[in-house]
């Protein structure tokens, strides 16, 4: 897996998997940060570990349980250069808090994509704040330190839950 800043061309992929409108997504791409986690190229040889060798470096996590944080993720190909999106992360920062807007992916997926908001909000010394619908799984945020703090507004209809990890709590190292 790969992870890279989210292009126009990925919006097709990221509006099958949370299914809003394109036109929506596109904006999203141009408001707030976006990150896409891509699968690699069939043809990957994989480390003795069994871990995705990568040019950046960083582990890869187990694709095997697709548990997105939407009702139906898919791997679409998007229409810029092949690359297939298995995952997502949307954020943005306001006042003292990295808002994560949206995401989704498997929980390894999840996890990686994650790291950047979090890494952010490390480096800035803000607190890190997460909205998820409450008929998703939600044990991957609580496993990476986020606690629930109450209700979050409704979205789509859905109640939500907001979790958040104070500033002084972002213990990510930020070299």
């Amino acid at each position: 897996m790969r992870i890279r800043d989210a292009v126009e061309a990925d919006s097709e992929a990221i509006a099958a998997a949370t299914g809003r409108p394109r036109s929506v997504v596109i904006d999203t791409i141009h408001d707030r940060s976006v990150r896409v986690a891509v699968a690699e190229p069939k043809g990957e040889q994989l480390k003795s570990d069994g871990e995705s060798s990568e040019s950046d470096g960083e582990s890869s996590e187990s694709n095997d349980d697709r548990r997105g944080q939407h009702d139906s993720p898919k791997e679409v190909e998007n229409g810029g250069g092949g690359d297939r999106v298995i995952g997502f992360v949307a954020f943005d920062a306001r006042g003292n808090t990295v808002h994560v807007s949206d995401f989704d992916g498997d929980d390894g997926v999840v996890r990686r994509l994650l790291e950047f908001p979090r890494r952010f909000a490390a480096r800035e010394k803000m607190a890190l704040e997460v909205v998820v619908p409450n008929d998703h799984d939600r044990q991957a945020l609580s496993e990476m330190g986020f606690e629930a703090i109450g209700s979050g507004p409704r979205f789509r209809g859905k109640e939500t839950t907001r979790y958040r990890i104070e500033a002084d709590d972002v213990d990510i190292d930020t070299k």
